[in-house]
């Protein structure tokens, strides 16, 4: 996400150079010596831009053909107020792109991502991250948008060419340290998180990433291991989600389902699982099913195991509400209520027939 906003800002800011240039001749040489500058300025970027990366900056074209129809204006009627409006004007339509982005179902920015990054796409969860970036640039660009046209009406032309100038720069620096800083922090707090494998539906480790990233939306493929426990009747035994769990709270659900972790071996994890959950070890179990489960926070490949041994069950985890035995008629008499995971019923299915 960071490097797509720098990349982003790498194309946008050629088209303030003209703005600046014009700033620093203008104080030495007077207005229409910083027009004529900002002129060979706009027109070498477009020149540049087109030869080396065989595009062209429509943004730059249109910050340099406003600089001068405003400047023009400004010389023509020996008022500089239309110039000094300028940049206001042209952060305003920023600004506008940002609220947009930020507020609305129509995202110009990641669209404009997308264009100029064709081989990136983005999560749920960086979508949702980028929108809470732009709302944090719209409310300080607006903020400063509001100074400039003070700033033009109001103070002199020295505190304008600041604030509309130099200051933009350092708002723009400040908020670009935020965020490298704020996404340096997150990358620490994920590498110290709990590692899970990533695999590939044939159960092979491709890599390894945060338990939290395997659930954010991203649908990073990881291995669970679930186990069934039957008693001599056919009953199962299911346990019930606590209401503070944030996928499927105060459901009921498989009696065993957990993460493997990274560099686990399957029967150790399942072992681990067990004993964790519902307190049963020592126990035999066979391998019925492996397939690949979606959410919408997460893609799994589940491994179904059944056991016969339930004499060792003791509750004695936080992570169980409660847990008891269900034959096979009390479940289908349930099923689509709401009262199970549907992960659970998509097993009850293959499990029962």
């Amino acid at each position: 996400m960071n490097n797509q906003r720098t990349q982003l800002l790498k194309k946008l800011l050629p088209g303030f150079v003209p703005l600046f240039v014009f700033i620093a001749v203008d104080e030495l040489w007077g207005t229409k010596a910083g027009l004529i500058a900002a002129l060979v300025i706009g027109v070498a970027e477009l020149l540049w831009i087109g030869i080396r990366e065989k595009r062209f900056d429509r943004f730059v074209l249109f910050d340099t053909l406003l600089l001068l129809a405003l400047g023009g204006v400004s010389i023509l009627l020996e008022n500089d107020l239309f110039f000094k409006l300028k940049p206001a004007l042209v952060e305003l339509i920023l600004c506008i792109i940002l609220a947009l982005s930020a507020f609305s179902k129509v995202n110009i920015v990641e669209l404009m991502s997308k264009r100029y990054l064709k081989d990136v796409s983005l999560s749920e969860e960086q979508t949702r991250s980028m929108r809470t970036s732009l709302k944090r640039m719209f409310y300080i660009f607006a903020g400063h948008t509001l100074l400039v046209f003070y700033a033009a009406f109001f103070l002199s032309n020295e505190a304008w060419a600041f604030i509309s100038g130099g200051l933009f720069y350092i708002l723009f620096g400040v908020l670009f340290l935020f965020e490298y800083f704020k996404q340096k922090k997150a990358r620490q707090v994920l590498t110290e998180e709990e590692q899970l494998p990533l695999v590939n539906e044939q159960g092979q480790v491709v890599g390894k990433a945060p338990r939290s990233v395997c659930h954010n939306g991203q649908k990073l493929l990881h291995p669970v291991v679930h186990l069934h426990v039957f008693n001599p009747k056919g009953a199962i035994f299911l346990q019930k989600r606590p209401m503070n769990k944030l996928v499927q709270p105060g459901k009921w659900d498989t009696a065993v389902g957990g993460h493997i972790a990274f560099g686990e071996d399957l029967q150790v994890a399942l072992q681990r699982e067990a004993w964790e959950e519902i307190g049963l070890k020592e126990f035999s179990a066979s391998l019925v099913k492996q397939y690949v489960w979606e959410s919408e926070l997460e893609r799994e490949l589940v491994y179904v195991f059944v056991t016969h041994d339930y004499q060792g069950i003791r509750l004695h985890s936080e992570e169980v509400e409660e847990g008891k035995f269900w034959t096979k008629k009390q479940i289908a008499r349930s099923l689509g209520q709401g009262i199970f995971t549907p992960n659970f019923e998509h097993e009850f299915k293959f499990l029962f027939g």
